[in-house]
């Protein structure tokens, strides 16, 4: 157990030099001291603000479908999840949702589904209609593992973003998580594929996931530092009933606000959000992930008859402020914590000089 000052020195060098060896970080990551941790959150929180200010950057999540050829044993749209009721959206009904989410100042839309959801050319087709219908906007997928050329024929149909969690940097972790024919490698070999082709990439983990330990995470920060992803997601572990890990205790929601702390000293300019598991984890989650570095929200734009379908994880909030059409009071909310919800397109490259 390393002392306070010790952990505060550890603070002070990441703050200074954004990057860490690996025993330092897992020292850091295994802090219990309230001190350290709002400190790490002030840190935070002023790196943040010397890029971008109190802004807080909107993105309108459409989750696009729950069909998975996927197994993970964490995941409630899993391919032998035989009580999941699967749905997949239409173009036209994805369309619908940017008309909606475009007067509203929605300038981003981030398309999420299962792996294997759409084929790649309806991908495609999908992400061409709506570059041509709204060309001040950029789109971002988040739709899992593709060939090389797959990837590039999203990146030429005028995609700028994807977004690709690598869950976890430790090889033996990953097992415990996915089914063998999942591997580690050919996760980092899509994200190394992804920023070849010139997207703005995201990668992040699960904060508490089933046999994660402290090493683990120190592996998941040394991957960020080294890899500079343009944006990361962290959210906590949240267990969904009808998987494999159905009964497992979740993840912290503080540890998880304390890490995306040390992620924003890591990378000062990294779009960062406060996640929807963020703020069902924990009440007021998603104001106090901003508090502590966080500048993204991601409001759900997709049909309201089809958000309960989308359940990742048990109790997943899809209403009130974590709705786009509630974006009052996701202003309020976001404004009483002391930042602003800016309608900007917020590229990483505006932020990278």
């Amino acid at each position: 157990m390393l002392s306070v000052n010790k952990e505060k020195e550890l603070l002070e060098k990441l703050r200074k030099e954004k990057r860490l060896s690996l025993p330092d970080y897992e020292k850091l990551v295994g802090t219990k001291d309230e001190e350290v941790i709002a400190l790490a959150a002030k840190y935070a929180d002023e790196e943040r603000k010397k890029v971008f200010g109190t802004d807080v950057f909107i993105r309108g999540l459409i989750e696009v479908g729950n069909v998975c050829r996927n197994d993970c044993f964490y995941c409630g749209i899993r391919r032998s999840n035989k009580k999941c009721e699967r749905y997949v959206l239409s173009e036209k009904q994805i369309l619908s949702c940017c008309e909606e989410g475009y007067p509203l100042g929605f300038r981003t839309f981030v398309l999420q589904g299962g792996e294997g959801v759409m084929p790649t050319e309806k991908i495609c087709s999908v992400v061409e209609k709506i570059k041509s219908s709204f060309p001040d906007c950029a789109v971002t997928l988040s739709l899992g593992e593709y060939p090389f050329e797959d990837y590039k024929k999203m990146k030429e149909s005028g995609a700028d973003r994807y977004l690709l969690r690598h869950e976890t940097a430790d090889g033996e972790h990953y097992r415990k998580l996915h089914p063998k024919e999942l591997k580690l490698e050919n996760r980092m070999r899509c994200l190394r594929d992804l920023k070849k082709l010139g997207f703005q990439v995201g990668c992040g983990f699960m904060v508490g996931s089933p046999f994660q330990t402290d090493s683990c995470i120190a592996k998941d920060l040394k991957f960020i530092e080294e890899f500079r992803p343009e944006m990361c997601g962290i959210g906590p572990f949240l267990p969904q009933k009808d998987t494999p890990f159905g009964s497992y205790e979740a993840g912290s929601a503080e540890k998880t606000i304390f890490l995306l702390s040390l992620v924003r000293l890591i990378n000062p300019k990294i779009l960062l959000p406060a996640t929807t598991a963020l703020g069902t984890a924990l009440e007021g989650g998603r104001e106090k992930g901003l508090k502590a570095g966080a500048n993204v929200v991601m409001p759900n734009l997709s049909p309201f008859e089809e958000r309960k379908k989308y359940a990742l994880y048990d109790n997943k909030l899809s209403s009130g402020a974590e709705s786009a059409q509630s974006l009052e009071l996701l202003k309020r909310s976001v404004k009483n914590a002391g930042y602003n919800i800016v309608y900007a397109r917020g590229d990483a490259a505006a932020f990278s000089k």
